[in-house]
């Protein structure tokens, strides 16, 4: 029984995970927009970019035996990743800052401007970098006002983001379109619902079970009662619950 409420109740997880849309679960992505990265120059073999979550953030991966120099909203130096996998970010970078929220609602220090010597500090050695751009997403939480029509695809604006890998200069080329799910996702509260509902169905099956077995009845036993039938074998003294353990 223990087991079989246990079982329920993974699956009942399963089904509202599998269920929610991806952008319920996004860190910060808006589920209208869609950040679209055209082309990453210069081409290098081992180094890899997408988009995470519509129109969060990027992650760029450096297998390459060239550094990455992520460049920050005046071209200062904001992240490096090296080809031992090293990731450093720039302290002095005002990206560092006004990256850490959507809208860019933060105080950036006065140490911090793209002149200022970088002041590098150690993220990770996985060779991956994530950051949330300003320049690929659209900075106000209302509805672009180049849609027109909110069902349909539009192209908001295109955006051009510096980067050196190696010895040369680059950039990430990119476009943000509303793109809003064509079915409009699953309802979450439905969604909420069902599994609610599976889990106190579970639990009333379970409470009827429990029932059963304290007044002596079975699942065998139709009538509900305890009396034994005539065929069935002398029953052993059960033996005492283990101290602390479930009875079912």
């Amino acid at each position: 029984m223990r087991r079989s409420l246990a079982f329920a109740l993974t699956v009942a997880s399963l089904v509202a995970a599998a269920l929610v849309p991806a952008a319920a679960l996004a860190h910060q992505g808006n589920p209208n927009m869609k950040s679209v990265v055209n082309q990453l120059t210069p081409r290098v073999p081992g180094v890899t970019l997408q988009v995470l979550n519509n129109d969060d953030r990027f992650q760029i991966t450096n297998r390459s035996r060239d550094t990455i120099l992520v460049q920050g909203y005046e071209s200062e130096p904001y992240a490096r990743i090296s080809p031992d996998g090293t990731v450093l970010v720039n302290h002095n970078s005002p990206a560092f800052y006004l990256n850490t929220d959507r809208y860019g609602a933060v105080t950036v220090p006065k140490t911090a401007n793209a002149k200022a010597t970088p002041d590098w500090q150690l993220l990770d050695k996985t060779g991956v970098f994530q950051w949330h751009d300003h320049r690929m997403h659209y900075m106000s939480t209302g509805v672009p006002t180049v849609v027109r029509d909110k069902k349909a695809k539009t192209k908001i604006f295109d955006y051009r983001i510096p980067i050196k890998i190696g010895s040369q200069q680059g950039k990430i080329l990119g476009t943000l379109y509303w793109d809003p799910p064509k079915d409009g996702g699953a309802p979450i509260g439905a969604i909420v619902a069902f599994v609610v509902l599976l889990v106190l169905s579970v639990g009333a099956v379970v409470l009827t079970r429990r029932r059963r077995a304290a007044g002596g009845g079975g699942d065998d036993d139709p009538d509900g009662g305890g009396a034994p039938r005539d065929d069935a074998p002398t029953a052993r003294p059960a033996a005492p619950a283990a101290t602390g353990g479930e009875a079912w």
